[in-house]
């Protein structure tokens, strides 16, 4: 199935979108991200950006519907690993988009950034990410009981993480 959108770089224009796509619940919900965050901080997020820290967004006709995001590690010992977050808008699920993102951030970290090991976190009830991970080669090492504050109770995650294929 061909996609209808396009993935590319965050540019700080893309901060409207992204403040969209973040003030769903159900988009904050299922990440780390706190609600209601504000445009001007997003903006400042896609202005300031470090070179280790790279944005992906997945847009349709000119509107942001996913993002994507890695955060390669500064410590010395551990710069070939990055933290991957993402998150898609309600009504583009199971339409690919999580899968293209996906697909695109793990090529530019290991391809481009030389990162052999992208770590992440989940919700153990976010049964369609965690699918989505273990399709592109993400395997569970553990769980972080209590992780995360969502909606006033406290949420257990799964850690999950890719080698490439060379380590």
């Amino acid at each position: 199935m061909s996609a209808p959108f396009r993935i590319r770089h965050a540019e700080p224009a893309d901060a409207a979108g992204l403040h969209a796509l973040f003030s769903d619940v159900s988009a904050y919900a299922g990440t780390l991200q706190p609600p209601y965050p504000s445009r001007s901080a997003w903006t400042r997020r896609l202005t300031d950006m470090p070179g280790h820290v790279v944005h992906l967004v997945a847009e349709d006709a000119g509107v942001v519907i996913g993002g994507a995001g890695f955060d390669v590690i500064q410590h010395p010992r551990r710069r070939h690993v990055a933290n991957l977050g993402m998150a898609v808008s309600h009504d583009r699920r199971r339409a690919g988009v999580g899968t293209a993102l996906l697909t695109a951030a793990v090529d530019t970290a290991e391809r481009w950034h030389g990162v052999r090991r992208i770590e992440l976190e989940v919700y153990v009830d976010n049964a369609a990410a965690i699918a989505l991970y273990a399709r592109h080669g993400f395997v569970e090492e553990g769980r972080a009981r209590g992780y995360a504050l969502r909606d006033g109770a406290y949420v257990d995650v799964m850690l999950m993480a890719r080698l490439a294929a060379d380590v």
